[in-house]
């Protein structure tokens, strides 16, 4: 039987491998992020994962499919850039229907920028937990990231009192104010994560 990871065979048994538990623990060492499993030719049940792990190489064909966390962390953060263009555009038609005294067409564009801005902080959490990089210790503007953090679910939790109250003069000053001070902030925290990724080994 054998073991291939990434297309390219691996000599287990040689290196001291024995089970399919060690192998991927081998692979997590070599900073590789396994994406992917075949045991003779089938993808392992969820529910049989610890089982899987105690399989013998030696009996089975397996497939290991991985990535380079760095690189898939680099992409998502690219993405998440990608959608912040976008938030930032909603808000700015947000603004726009609010000067024009159309609250409900702006609560609409809002929407879509909340659901934006809570999904790009989730994924920054997310990124980091898995390059296990601390976020306290990444660098925007001299202040640390998880500030940044701070002050944005801060100001999310102003607007939401401002849309509940239908405070919606309130909710303009905030988002020319603050909000917009603070998004812009976003761009530079994603390129310091960025550059903190680069430098991991």
């Amino acid at each position: 039987m054998s073991v291939t990871v990434d297309h390219q065979p691996l000599a287990a048994e040689d290196l001291g491998l024995r089970t399919v538990g060690q192998v991927l623990a081998h692979l997590r060492r070599s900073n590789r992020l396994v994406v992917q499993v075949l045991i003779d030719g089938h993808e392992p049940e969820r529910s049989r994962l610890k089982a899987v792990n105690r399989f013998p190489v030696g009996a089975h064909t397996i497939y290991i499919e991985t990535a380079d966390p760095r690189q898939m962390a680099s992409g998502v953060l690219e993405e998440v850039e990608q959608q912040l263009r976008q938030a930032d555009r909603l808000r700015d038609e947000s603004l726009a229907m609010l000067d024009r005294n159309q609250p409900a067409s702006a609560m609409e564009r809002l929407a879509g920028c909340f659901s934006t801005w809570q999904h790009a902080q989730e994924t920054v959490l997310k990124t980091a937990q898995l390059l296990r990089i601390d976020l306290s210790c990444v660098r925007v503007h001299g202040r640390a990231f998880t500030d940044l953090l701070a002050d944005f679910t801060a100001q999310l939790r102003q607007i939401r009192t401002a849309l509940e109250e239908r405070d919606f003069g309130g909710l303009a000053r905030l988002l020319r104010g603050d909000t917009s001070r603070i998004c812009a902030q976003w761009y530079d925290a994603i390129e310091s994560l960025r550059l903190t990724i680069g430098l991991l080994a």
